[in-house]
């Protein structure tokens, strides 16, 4: 019975996995259905160093060039504030906090990954927007650092919770043998732990990026969806995610902009690919 229990739990576990593949090779099929039409217009190096987007003109204008420059300035900005920080926050509650504060944080951490990201988008409307117009002097506020700031806050939860993870997996063996060897405690994080861990720690960076990427709301309402090539983190720009939630609900079904959509959508799936097997060549480096 137990053998029986134990081979159904097994194929279950398979048939889900195979599931999941399954689901996303039909999804990437379905954007390969609906978004390879647009090369009937425009040729691929059009598509993608194009440096006007205007869909709806006569002739249409389908370069996406200042969406994808624009996506990479704010994940790019997220990134270079959010790891440092997130990093430093999953050293303290792994190494140095107490239990009690340790316990807190980690409920904290896991609080803000639940607050939903139009919430956040909001929040930095009335709030971030209108700092970063009067500390830098600007006509308006909404900018690709009001994108990259708000991300970097969203990012944080999943950073801290992985990277934590990484820590907590180094074997206590270490942090005693260079104690044992006149370390301070800093010293053996500075140059034991962090080191042993940091495979796991690149593998959270880029799930971390993943997560900015793959952002939509919030990134719509605070970063100004200007389509124009971004010379400035402190322009409005327009990220692949936010024009198609911003466009596809007026997009006439079976028209140039609604399969260029698609084609955006092909090239968001492929960077998001692309971050995700970066991140599991980073966790398999680790178990090696």
């Amino acid at each position: 019975m137990r053998k029986l229990k134990e081979f159904v739990i097994e194929k279950l576990i398979l048939f889900c996995g195979l599931a999941s593949i399954f689901f996303v090779v039909l999804i990437f099929l379905f954007l390969l259905k609906e978004g390879l039409a647009v090369f009937k217009t425009v040729t691929p190096p059009q598509f993608l160093f194009g440096k006007s987007w205007y869909p709806i003109s006569e002739p249409p204008h389908l370069g996406i060039l200042p969406l994808i420059l624009g996506s990479l300035m704010v994940t790019l900005g997220a990134a270079l504030i959010s790891i440092p920080i997130g990093v430093a926050c999953a050293v303290y509650i792994a190494e140095v906090a107490p239990l009690k504060i340790k316990e807190i944080l980690k409920s904290g951490i896991e609080l803000l990954a639940a607050i939903p990201s139009v919430v956040l988008g909001f929040i930095g409307m009335v709030t971030l927007v209108p700092w970063i117009k009067s500390i830098f002097h600007l006509p308006t506020g909404l900018t690709a650092l009001s994108g990259a700031v708000m991300l970097a806050f969203m990012a944080m939860p999943t950073i801290v919770s992985i990277a934590e993870d990484a820590l907590y997996s180094v074997p206590k063996t270490y942090k005693e043998g260079a104690l044992a060897l006149g370390a301070t405690h800093w010293q053996a994080i500075h140059r034991v732990i962090l080191p042993a861990a940091s495979s796991g720690i690149m593998a959270e960076v880029m799930l971390g990026i993943g997560r900015v990427i793959g952002e939509t709301m919030a990134v719509m309402m605070i970063t100004g969806n200007a389509a124009v090539i971004p010379h400035s983190i402190l322009q409005p720009v327009r990220t692949l995610t936010a024009t198609i939630a911003a466009e596809m609900g007026e997009a006439v079904v079976g028209s140039e902009h609604y399969f260029a959509l698609f084609a955006v959508g092909i090239v968001l799936f492929v960077i998001s690919f692309i971050v995700n097997v970066g991140a599991d060549l980073f966790l398999h480096k680790k178990e090696q």
